[in-house]
């Protein structure tokens, strides 16, 4: 089994990033915003509660605020039926340690605003009630807006003493040029697949081993939280999607696809997106003769898909993806932009 420092218990992989924390306390110098960079699922966040543990005590507390927790992900869930006026009211954080606070995406675009942003500094103001120190988590930074960030910003540039901020990110180089000049970087990658194995065998509660480690893709989070049915449910939509926009198939089989997905309130874009991506990523191994990665048991229909394709069509299919991900947090419609998509690429096919 993988060994990790005593001090952060029950966290798997990432010895570099948890040795540098380590060292960190041990020397009691720690710097007073720290940035946690990785893939999504690969601990960011749970490794920041480690940490804040250590400085803090009473991780009981601490644990509390985990956002994987059902009560926490109701609490986030229904905030998305509210009126934009009543979440900013109400700016959403986590607090159930006097001195550790969580502020995390908001709203049905999952995006942190200005009011947290200003709550944070309200906040920030106030003494530890314990201890000579406070800790602030902010979640998913990278989903911050501009106004959002620049507001950040005046906490980085003259943070009280006693705060240490903690932000997480899949992609330092999505934030401002200024957040990341003000932050000591704690890169976190996937685990490989013997600490995966390892940490899979310590969870009996979850079924298909071997399907969530190939969809995890070195990320515990992921291998835990993953709905194995509405993943599957989500990958045949995708994958009509590129079968339609490479010509292989009609137009019309997309369509029962694409109403459902308009008709659907709960449904994400950015969920359909994440499975386009890695079913493309597994369609441009197969075109080079490599085993698919998270979609090896689709591996006959995209040997054929492939056959249709070719990579400059990939490589604009992987860019359209990309830029549909940039534009989720801006309400677009969800079906209109993948019909938008597929038109677009199947003109690009070979042979068209």
């Amino acid at each position: 089994m993988s060994s990790s420092p005593a001090l952060f218990p029950a966290f798997w992989g990432n010895a570099a990033a948890q040795a540098m924390l380590h060292q960190l306390l041990a020397s009691g110098r720690i710097p007073q915003t720290l940035l946690f960079e990785g893939p999504s699922g690969v601990g960011k966040a749970t490794l920041a509660r480690r940490f804040a543990s250590a400085l803090l005590g009473r991780p009981d507390r601490i644990e509390q605020d985990d956002l994987s927790l059902a009560p926490n992900q109701e609490i986030v869930a229904d905030r998305e039926k509210w009126t934009a006026d009543k979440r900013n009211d109400e700016p959403l954080y986590f607090a159930t340690h006097p001195d550790f606070v969580t502020f995390p995406p908001d709203g049905p675009l999952r995006q942190l605003s200005i009011p947290q942003m200003r709550r944070l500094r309200e906040l920030a103001a106030y003494q530890p009630l314990s201890g000579s120190r406070r800790v602030f988590l902010i979640d998913h930074i990278d989903r911050a807006n501009e106004q959002a960030a620049n507001s950040l910003l005046k906490t980085l540039e003259e943070p009280p003493p006693y705060l240490i901020l903690i932000l997480t990110a899949e992609n330092a180089y999505d934030l401002l040029p200024t957040i990341r000049s003000r932050s000591v970087p704690v890169r976190l990658a996937p685990l490989s697949p013997a600490e995966m194995q390892d940490f899979l065998a310590t969870r009996a509660d979850l079924d298909q081993r071997p399907r969530r480690m190939a969809l995890a893709q070195g990320s515990p989070g992921t291998a835990i939280s993953i709905d194995i049915a509405g993943y599957d449910r989500r990958r045949q939509a995708m994958l009509t999607l590129l079968e339609v926009s490479a010509r292989a198939t009609p137009f019309g089989s997309w369509i029962k696809y694409s109403e459902s997905l308009g008709a659907s309130k709960s449904e994400k874009l950015d969920d359909y997106l994440a499975v386009l991506a890695a079913l493309l990523e597994d369609l441009l191994l197969v075109a080079h003769g490599v085993p698919a990665g998270r979609n090896a048991d689709l591996e006959p229909q995209l040997r054929a898909l492939a056959k249709r394709v070719n990579f400059p069509w990939i490589r604009e299919a992987l860019h359209k993806t990309n830029d549909l991900a940039s534009l989720v947090r801006r309400n677009i419609q969800k079906s209109l932009a993948l019909d938008a998509m597929a038109i677009q690429l199947s003109r690009l096919a070979p042979g068209s």
